[in-house]
């Protein structure tokens, strides 16, 4: 039995195995591979800022006059002049 002859094959066909594998692996990870995920927050475009800051304008419209009502039947407004009854410390005077 040739050794030298059984070990030369052995190796080419190793070295065709290894290229199957290697292909192979390739269009495992290429047909696995999805479109891209976006990490992080989503932007905003142009037109959906004027949305959102329109909605956000009306939000703080109506709790305004929501506070003023209160104020109003209360007879005082809120301490500090803010909308959830949080006042600044006094000031000193040193």
């Amino acid at each position: 039995m040739d050794v030298y002859g059984a070990l030369r094959e052995l190796h080419q066909e190793k070295r065709k195995l290894d290229s199957a594998i290697t292909a192979l692996e390739a269009s495992l990870r290429e047909s696995t591979r999805g479109p891209a995920k976006r990490r992080g927050r989503k932007s905003m475009g142009s037109e959906e800022r004027i949305l959102v800051a329109e909605r956000m304008r009306k939000y703080w419209e109506a709790k305004r006059m929501a506070a003023s009502q209160a104020a109003s039947v209360n007879g005082s407004p809120q301490p500090g002049g803010h909308l959830d009854g949080v006042s600044s410390p006094p000031a000193t005077v040193a």
